[in-house]
């Protein structure tokens, strides 16, 4: 009964790391977009982007690969970070909804089958993702100490992982491994 319960929330792939991921592979299987949430998947709460997070998106934009942040947060913080990674961007974009999700998608010029979500949440940027039909991916958040409501929802989303891990290997984009937190090339 529970996974059933959970199953809106699964993750199709569970990666340590936004860094970390195949982007190669996935561009190479048609993958024309990718929707990012901003803080604790691409850089601290409120932390500009590094040399890590403009290499990385230099890097899909060289594979050819469009890109999206989608967050929750006000303009301003959201736009500074995409003015650093020369990205597009959706703020206050009304996750877990649908519609942050589509204006991405169509700012890219992508749909569904060629996108993939990232994000650190399983109650907005997964559920969100899923929701919108979207490949989800899910990375361990970058900061373990958050604010109190985000570690209240961490709390909750524990049996879900717990349940996914025992149920679903990763296996992204042709290749995975079935230990949990691990992408593999």
């Amino acid at each position: 009964m529970c996974n059933k319960l959970f199953t809106p929330f699964y993750p199709k792939a569970w990666a340590e790391s936004a860094y970390e991921l195949p982007y190669e592979r996935m561009a190479a299987k048609g993958i024309r977009g990718v929707i990012f949430d901003v803080d604790n998947t691409l850089a601290f709460h409120n932390a500009p982007a590094d040399s890590r997070a403009r290499e990385l998106f230099a890097r899909l934009h060289d594979l050819g690969m469009g890109t999206c942040l989608l967050s929750n947060n006000k303009e301003p913080r959201v736009r500074a970070f995409a003015g650093e990674v020369d990205s597009l961007y959706v703020f206050k974009g009304g996750k877990p909804g649908i519609r942050g999700y589509q204006a991405s998608m169509e700012k890219m010029g992508t749909d569904p089958r060629h996108t993939v979500a990232v994000g650190d949440q399983l109650f907005t940027d997964i559920w969100g993702a899923n929701r919108a039909g979207i490949y989800s991916v899910l990375v361990t958040p970058m900061n373990p100490k958050e604010e109190i409501q985000i570690v209240l929802k961490r709390v909750l989303e524990r049996p879900i992982l717990r349940a996914y891990s025992r149920k679903h290997p990763q296996e992204p984009f042709g290749g995975g491994s079935k230990e949990k937190g691990k992408v593999r090339e």
